[in-house]
């Protein structure tokens, strides 16, 4: 059956304030915070200006992305650092890590162990299990069978943490849903986990929440017409937002743009402000086409306006509330 979105009706321009927004999915490792493009210095470190940015966006704080083994011991490094919280796992595009690992997949795994029951408290604390899952569309990274291997082993972790998981699924979700149930993940339940980054179907978006999940959308999971059917379908206690900073931007091509248009110019600046190409790069204006968890107010706008009538700070506090009740975040609830 056929779904059709229907936008609100257009919100008043002055409409203003400051909404609040965890960003359960932020890649604050990467280099070109610090103004590192493909290995090469493009100009200063602007790490603290894009913090800057993001508070005044309302951004409370976010979940820092572990890919790997080293980028999760760097996420928690930098959760401690800002006060933050991280994940702790292997994506699956590097699940060639495991084998090419000294001492093997076994001391890889226990390497991850390690660092989880290291970090189970406290400021900095890791809150998730991944980035974990299967990615068919890069297969050239990590072959579908090694994919599934060290998939299954990090759900191991995840049962025994009794941590949520952070999971990735691209053009895999028959063997990634077969996976989970037979790993126990089958049914409906607390703190199962998100899957992030969601670019699937209404119909995979429906059997993930009856088995428990919670969906995270971002600019790559509202760029197509059939991406926004999937996100109207995105039931309200089992929505997530998030940016996938620096990647995953918004832009004018998507089919959210029309819904982004209607943003008031009063969130507009403080969730999208002036920005600058590389070359003309000025410290405290973001580099144009890299994306910031500023920008999770205008992933929660487009959510906003697919869910006619229902006003846009009811949308922010129910998944401010679903993040802090999932990761469990207790110190975030005010």
């Amino acid at each position: 059956m056929s779904v059709t979105v229907i936008p609100s009706k257009p919100v008043p321009a002055e409409l203003s304030g400051t909404f609040r927004f965890i960003d359960i999915g932020v890649n604050l490792t990467d280099a070109v915070f610090h103004g590192i493009h493909h290995g090469k210095k493009k100009h200063e470190d602007d790490f603290e200006a894009m913090l800057d940015r993001s508070r005044l966006a309302g951004v409370q704080s976010m979940v820092i992305t572990g890919g790997s083994l080293r980028e999760s011991e760097t996420a928690l490094s930098l959760a401690a650092q800002l006060g933050f919280f991280a994940t702790v796992g292997c994506h699956p595009t590097r699940s060639k890590e495991f084998d090419e690992y000294p001492g093997g997949p076994e001391a890889y795994l226990q390497a991850l162990d390690s660092l989880i029951s290291a970090n189970l408290h406290g400021k900095g604390r890791v809150v998730a299990i991944g980035e974990c899952g299967l990615d068919y569309d890069r297969t050239h990274f990590a072959p579908e069978d090694v994919q599934r291997r060290h998939f299954r082993s990090q759900l191991f972790l995840a049962k025994k943490y009794k941590l949520p998981l952070f999971l990735h699924s691209r053009a895999a979700h028959e063997d990634f849903v077969n996976i989970l149930r037979e790993e126990g993940f089958g049914e409906d339940g607390e703190r199962k986990g998100v899957v992030h980054s969601f670019t699937g179907s209404v119909e995979e978006v429906i059997e993930l929440m009856d088995m428990g999940f919670h969906i995270s959308v971002n600019g790559c999971s509202l760029k197509t017409e059939k991406n926004l059917l999937a996100a109207k379908a995105i039931r309200p206690d089992k929505l997530l937002l998030e940016t996938d900073a620096p990647w995953c931007s918004m832009t004018s091509t998507h089919a959210s743009n029309t819904l982004l248009e209607t943003l008031p110019m009063s969130l507009k600046s403080k969730y999208f402000p002036s920005s600058t190409k590389l070359p003309s790069f000025m410290m405290g204006k973001p580099v144009k086409g890299r994306n910031e968890p500023s920008a999770i107010g205008g992933v929660a706008w487009v959510i906003h306006r697919l869910n006619e009538g229902v006003p846009f700070e009811k949308v922010t506090e129910k998944v401010y509330k679903n993040t802090i009740e999932l990761f469990g975040l207790d110190e975030l609830r005010v």
